[in-house]
């Protein structure tokens, strides 16, 4: 007989630090039927439906308003305090989401992954693009409060439109970073299951060392020594970047921003390679 020649080979990856990119472009059709499925299961038997990425920001950006902006007095940059409260609030939803969603890869496709072989990070891929949906939803609810603002109030603000052309390489940056450190606490978890009891707690934790709720020149002005510490946040550039982008505030740099992009990198090559190695071993452990 004649040997079979098949069209597809599965094979053990092959031990390294990157994934296979030529086998995700190859799921690509995967990655955006396991994304469509996630977001119509977000909102199934939900009355209000996609509503709810809406009505999200929104009463978050209200809470910041009242309480640091009201009733704590945090001095704000800009002449919209709703508008700087909202911006921020936009930029880290995206990025909490990414991370919390992904931390839960293993967890959420168990049965998905012990049945059918596929590239494990379409997942956690999929979900990034879920949550950038949203995000897109978001972000245009600020932009149209940006304007109907600027035409009805004369708020005055002027986007920096130079800055506003990198919201793409921004956006993709965020992502990552999420994606990253997602995949990497998705992994620990396979073992260490205590940790995904802290991962919303570490967000929570993460968000308030991040100029979300207050500007990032109130920390730096009254804790100088802590500046060169706040400012390897990752986050923190980020959030810089989007609100000296479109409401022209902010200490935006781009060295910051360069080292912020390291970072990213840094994490999300630790993320993958951790995630690559448990996947292996992740049904026997399971």
């Amino acid at each position: 007989m004649s040997q079979e020649k098949w069209s597809v080979e599965i094979e053990p990856r092959k031990k390294g630090l990157c994934p296979d990119f030529k086998e995700l472009w190859r799921y690509r059709d995967l990655i955006y039927l396991l994304a469509r499925r996630s977001f119509v299961a977000m909102y199934k038997q939900t009355i209000l439906g996609p509503a709810w990425a809406i009505i999200q920001p929104l009463l978050t950006t209200g809470i910041f308003t009242l309480v640091f902006g009201m009733l704590v007095g945090i001095r704000t940059e800009g002449p919209s305090m709703f508008l700087f409260y909202m911006c921020g609030s936009v930029a880290w939803n995206f990025f909490s989401r990414c991370l919390e969603k992904t931390a839960q890869t293993f967890a959420d496709n168990e049965k998905l992954y012990g049945k059918v072989y596929f590239p494990r990070l379409c997942a956690p891929m999929a979900t990034v693009l879920v949550t950038f949906i949203n995000f897109l939803i978001q972000f245009v609810f600020f932009l149209c409060f940006l304007i109907i603002g600027n035409l009805t109030n004369h708020y005055g603000i002027k986007p920096d439109w130079g800055l506003v052309a990198l919201t793409p390489v921004v956006l993709l940056q965020m992502g990552l970073l999420g994606m990253g450190v997602g995949v990497g606490l998705s992994a620990l978890t396979v073992r260490y299951k205590d940790l995904s009891l802290l991962v919303g707690f570490g967000v929570s934790l993460w968000m308030y060392i991040s100029p979300v709720a207050y500007p990032a020149s109130v920390l730096s002005d009254k804790y100088p020594a802590l500046k060169t510490l706040f400012m390897l946040n990752p986050m923190t550039p980020v959030i810089e970047f989007f609100r000296s982008a479109y409401l022209g505030t902010g200490s935006f740099s781009f060295i910051w921003w360069g080292i912020s992009c390291a970072v990213t990198c840094l994490l999300l090559l630790a993320g993958v390679t951790l995630f690559g190695k448990v996947e292996r071993t992740f049904a026997d452990v399971i």
